[in-house]
């Protein structure tokens, strides 16, 4: 429980501070065409990131865990070898064609927003292979429990970097937010660079790179399908009114950064303990274990909710009601997250049954079931946008995430672990 308090405040300190340079980028500049772009650009980055960085993390933590220190050093540097390479590879590809993709994902935005848009993307993209290398080393880090370390190092680069927003973004706007959210990623590449130990020559041929590839070919190719869902939300607010993109991706920042609190407290300590309960056989204690956490997020989800219904519109007027943020944007705002509620639940407590499937290896039953609730849920959105705009888009988002944690829930108590 001590363990799960720390990580937990490390992580809301983290957010917080994340947070805080989203504020004041938005307070600063206001909702409007360059917030607009600088969130659209983001899109493609962390969709990659989503499909491939938040695989390994599934895969690896599973897999290194209770290893010996020298098999678990000498595997970690062959996934960071390789996974470096693809990323940079991948950024060199996708900066060479951006003129060509990005102004696919923002058809709403004029010549001017489509262009600023490429440009913010192009530099992303940088920091995108920091991210990922990221990946891998905080991996290590849990494998080995070693917790506090990994939630620590974010916490001093964001401070950092919204240092030197506070001091870039009146001189040079907009571009100077993504650069230092570039740099940001760097830093804290350079914080994680000793959990990787002394660096040896990698073993690429090593068996547990082949079993992390047998396990990551599902999540691969199924997230690369369904964690689509920001880049669609991008597209189709692109055509909504100037600066409803930028809320209700911050929405969705706000019911992240809870839920990410909740996922460094309560998901993430639980993989390598559920890892080595199913590895012992330990049916009765992986149950327990599952079903405590479960209970936990729910509890703490549903107070969140209840919070925001009856304090929400103060709490928000107070956060982001300032600078170029008028009142009328902060009700809007409210709403938003009150008909994404169903995303903070779906998606916090799913990361508990989620982690339960990949602490047992099994990275294909998650992954089907959410291809096929995610191939359901895209012609609904489009229809609920059509019909009744930004609400619409965040019902039906809500109704997506419920189903797929039930469908989770149903599926972990019928395997045989419990």
């Amino acid at each position: 429980m001590k363990l799960a308090i720390k990580l937990g405040a490390l992580s809301a300190a983290n957010i917080g501070i994340v947070f805080l340079f989203q504020w004041y980028v938005l307070i600063q500049l206001g909702p409007g065409v360059e917030t607009d772009a600088l969130f659209a650009g983001m899109a493609v980055p962390q969709l990659v990131l989503a499909v491939i960085s938040g695989s390994l993390m599934h895969v690896l933590v599973p897999l290194l865990a209770g290893e010996s220190e020298d098999r678990l050093r000498h595997d970690a540097w062959g996934f960071l070898i390789l996974i470096g390479g693809l990323f940079g590879l991948l950024a060199v590809l996708l900066y060479t064609a951006a003129l060509w993709w990005v102004p696919l994902t923002v058809p709403g935005f004029d010549e001017a927003g489509k262009a600023l848009t490429v440009e913010l993307a192009r530099i992303q993209l940088i920091g995108m292979v920091f991210a990922a290398v990221n990946g891998v080393q905080w991996a290590a880090y849990h494998a080995r429990q070693q917790f506090l370390w990994a939630e620590l190092t974010p916490i001093l680069s964001s401070s950092i970097a919204l240092l030197l927003l506070i001091w870039a973004l009146p001189r040079f706007g907009v571009i100077a937010a993504a650069w230092i959210g570039t740099l940001r990623m760097g830093v804290q590449t350079l914080l994680l660079a000793p959990g990787m130990g002394i660096p040896v020559r990698p073993d690429l041929k090593s068996a547990a790179i082949q079993q992390a590839w047998k396990r990551i070919k599902p999540l691969l190719l199924g997230t690369a399908y369904y964690k689509t869902d920001p880049l669609v939300d991008r597209f189709l607010l692109s055509t909504a009114n100037s600066g409803s993109l930028s809320l209700y991706y911050l929405a969705q920042q706000i019911y992240s950064a809870a839920g990410q609190v909740l996922n460094k407290a309560i998901a993430v300590p639980l993989v390598p303990v559920l890892s080595m309960l199913h590895k012992a056989g330990d049916k009765t204690g992986f149950g327990r274990a599952y079903h405590r956490k479960l209970l936990q997020v729910g509890a703490i989800s549903l107070a969140g909710l209840l919070i925001l219904g009856l304090l929400g519109q103060a709490l928000l007027t107070f956060l982001v009601g300032h600078g170029n943020v008028s009142a009328s944007n902060v009700t809007e705002l409210w709403w938003i997250m009150i008909w994404l509620g169903g995303m903070f639940f779906g998606g916090a407590a799913g990361q508990v049954t989620s982690s339960s499937f990949y602490a047992c290896g099994d990275t294909v039953t998650p992954t089907r079931m959410s291809m096929l609730t995610y191939t359901a849920y895209i012609p609904g959105k489009v229809f609920a946008f059509y019909y009744w705009g930004v609400v619409g888009l965040a019902i039906a988002t809500s109704i997506y995430y419920m189903a797929n944690l039930s469908l989770q829930i149903y599926l972990l108590e019928k395997k045989s672990v419990l």
